[in-house]
């Protein structure tokens, strides 16, 4: 006999390989609750496991009317929104319906409509008035979590932080290092999480390769398309693409050092990426941007390098590097000592025990 869905994870405006939605069902999963994920994408890359329902990513009005959509078709007991529009809608049906509402509100939304190039004009002014409404709907909810202690709504019923720590279970563990150096990133691709800084450092840092492991922003593809013109660059520099947690972080195995080139902006600044403790749990060295948050972590585990996210700045670490390995090996021993010393086993766990919680 089929059992019911307990738990509906919602989302009109995230791929279904999204790494904190497959860490979240996750944590569900280990609760013993039947889920279903309803989202964008591929069906194939969702969280394994469990029933999963995609639709092609669409226009702006597309993503709303999808939000009403999978709120009015999720079968869930608790209905999980991971989205400012899936939010709204989900929180009108759990009210109609009488089902429980969950908000996960893992970034500062509004922050994060400042380093979207689209998000100006009349659509910047319907993007943030919907952040506002949701922000004000998601603290009312039975229970809403938040990926950080800063992250909106500050206060609410019931709030409860689930940072972005890492799940092992989905992450390769540390690996010898390939004898040619290479570098990864992990994570949304674009300018302002230090694409073309990246690019161009490894330009300038003969001998390295770059593998990028996730979706290119659309406004930032063309210009890289023009920088990988050049045959020696694009020989070294490879574009993975949008893969599931555990596939994407294959690509670590071998690596010498992961990237966390942030630029300073509104939704950055006090943010800590969760692609830097995943590095340090693969064994990895790291190279991070001076912001506030990273840079007390790098420079307290001792696990890498700290510069302003300049190409020449990082190009000279990783020629530093490639000159002496051994300097490498040591950030790595540094990060596996923080990840045994700081990471806790099951950090999802506490959320898991709250949806089954709300579901029995």
């Amino acid at each position: 006999m089929t059992r019911t869905v307990d738990v509906s994870f919602v989302t009109s405006g995230h791929d279904v390989a999204d790494a904190r939605l497959h860490r979240l069902v996750s944590a569900a999963r280990a609760a013993d609750l039947e889920v279903e994920v309803l989202g964008l994408g591929d069906v194939c890359d969702g969280p394994p496991g469990v029933r999963v329902h995609t639709v092609a990513r669409g226009s702006m009005a597309g993503r709303v009317m999808t939000a009403l959509r999978y709120a009015r078709a999720a079968r869930g007991s608790v209905l999980v929104a991971l989205d400012p529009d899936s939010l709204v809608a989900c929180s009108v049906v759990a009210r109609v319906r009488r089902r429980r509402f969950v908000a996960d509100v893992h970034e500062d939304y509004l922050a994060l409509l400042r380093d979207r190039a689209w998000a100006q004009g009349w659509k910047g002014t319907l993007g943030g008035a919907l952040v506002r409404v949701a922000t004000a709907v998601a603290a009312r909810a039975d229970l809403v979590v938040v990926a950080d202690h800063h992250v909106p709504p500050v206060e609410a019923r019931h709030r409860l932080v689930v940072t972005n720590r890492p799940d092992v279970e989905m992450l390769p563990g540390p690996t010898d290092r390939s004898p040619e150096p290479r570098a990864i990133y992990v994570g949304d691709v674009r300018s302002s999480r230090g694409l073309f800084t990246m690019v161009e450092a490894v330009r300038l840092a003969p001998g390295w390769r770059l593998d990028i492991v996730g979706p290119v922003a659309a406004a930032d593809r063309e210009e890289l398309d023009v920088r990988l013109g050049d045959p020696e660059l694009a020989a070294r520099v490879r574009l993975v693409g949008r893969k599931p947690p555990r596939e994407a972080w294959e690509h670590a195995r071998g690596a010498w050092c992961g990237l966390a080139l942030l630029d300073r902006t509104p939704a950055f600044v006090d943010a800590l990426p969760s692609k830097l403790s995943e590095y340090l749990s693969a064994g990895l060295a790291v190279i991070v941007s001076d912001l506030p948050r990273q840079a007390e972590l790098v420079r307290a585990s001792g696990a890498g390098a700290v510069v302003e996210a300049d190409p020449a700045r990082v190009a000279e670490v990783l020629r530093d590097w490639a000159a002496h390995p051994d300097v490498v090996d040591e950030h790595r021993s540094a990060a596996r000592s923080w990840v045994k010393r700081e990471l806790p086993p099951k950090p999802y766990a506490v959320l898991g025990e709250s949806l089954r919680k709300l579901a029995r």
